[in-house]
């Protein structure tokens, strides 16, 4: 089954999803108000920096309230806001891209991960030392049909191989797939790099990354909403920038806060050991965060560049009937004013913040 059919399915069990992910009722003064609607859970890595803006108190501070919810889809997350049942999806694009064509209108306002989200990866000890070395082997990725196929898919026929030569095997996250990595049931993953990165810190496993070589350095995550919210509330969208901005240099300059702000957030007793191993993880990802660069002036700033590489890579992969104007899928209308504050003043702040 293609990814572009599970796509369709997925949007068609969205009342299913909607009547699950009861959206909460908004509060009084709603004018200051946002919803956000998570691709993922909880206990995601691209959510701290939503937990960081919400309990560092940047949104309380920009006059916000954001009331985050949780679709466990980046497609599920498309479908709500592109339906008005909430203000913003928080998400991969690629569910975007691919749903243009079906009505999903969305725009991507603010980045979360400069890179793109997908690699290859074997252990450190793998035998297997190319791509053209899956020859024959069997691929673990976190559920059918995956995203990370697409560009998987891309790598290996590039190295040479047919899409007979190799196979995928769903190996879910956690525990489950470090077994599954580790017994070798599988020699190697398509995963998010980030749930890597925490594997290496929970886990101590050490991994060989093969990059898509025109796909590496375009960020793939982000915040985005309807053109007409981006119209109707863009001073809100504005602020809540801002906000994420901020969160973003605490992030870096401070994440040992910022590890402490994620666990409370996401429900995890916050132990000595939680905290130190949050805070490695945040402290080995920082290239995979907005606040990467401190001194820039465009944190949060999606490339268009990147986007077209993106949308053009879709469709050359049959994942869309069109190639989709980059104009549709990104603005960088808000990071003028997300960064319109002093950095250096703010982060000798959230240095010193506990």
């Amino acid at each position: 089954m293609s990814l572009l059919v599970r796509c369709a399915r997925a949007a068609a069990l969205t009342v299913a999803v909607v009547a699950a992910v009861a959206v909460a009722a908004r509060p009084a003064h709603a004018e200051d108000n946002l919803v956000v609607v998570s691709g993922s859970f909880p206990t995601a890595f691209f959510e701290v920096l939503g937990d960081v803006a919400d309990l560092g108190g940047f949104y309380k501070a920009e006059n916000l309230h954001v009331d985050t919810q949780y679709a466990g889809s980046p497609y599920n997350a498309a479908q709500l806001v592109a339906s008005g049942k909430a203000d913003i999806a928080s998400l991969a694009l690629e569910p975007i891209i691919q749903g243009y064509d079906k009505g999903v209108r969305l725009t991507s306002f603010f980045a979360r991960d400069p890179h793109y989200e997908f690699v290859v990866a074997v252990l450190a000890d793998s035998p297997i030392r190319s791509l053209a070395d899956f020859k024959g082997q069997s691929i673990g990725e976190i559920s059918p049909g995956s995203g990370a196929e697409v560009s998987t898919n891309a790598m290996l026929e590039g190295a040479g191989l047919k899409r007979a030569d190799f196979s995928y095997i769903p190996i879910s996250n956690g525990a489950a797939a470090i077994q599954a990595i580790t017994s070798k049931r599988v020699a190697g993953v398509a995963f998010p790099y980030v749930e890597l990165q925490i594997y290496a810190v929970t886990a101590g496993q050490k991994y060989r990354y093969f990059w898509h070589p025109i796909l590496k350095d375009i960020g793939d995550v982000g915040y985005a909403a309807t053109p007409a919210t981006i119209a109707s509330k863009a001073d809100l969208l504005r602020r809540f920038s801002r906000a994420n901005a901020k969160a973003a240099l605490l992030i870096r300059e401070n994440p040992a806060l910022a590890a402490r702000y994620f666990l409370q957030a996401a429900g995890v007793k916050i132990t000595d050991e939680s905290l130190a191993k949050q805070t490695k993880l945040l402290e080995s990802s920082q290239d995979q965060l907005p606040g990467f660069d401190p001194s820039s002036a465009k944190i949060g700033k999606m490339s268009t560049t990147g986007m077209s590489i993106l949308a053009n890579f879709l469709y050359q992969n049959g994942l869309t009937p069109q190639v989709v104007p980059t104009a549709a899928l990104v603005t960088d209308q808000f990071i003028p004013f997300a960064n319109d504050f002093d950095h250096k003043a703010f982060i000798a702040q959230a240095k010193a913040m506990r």
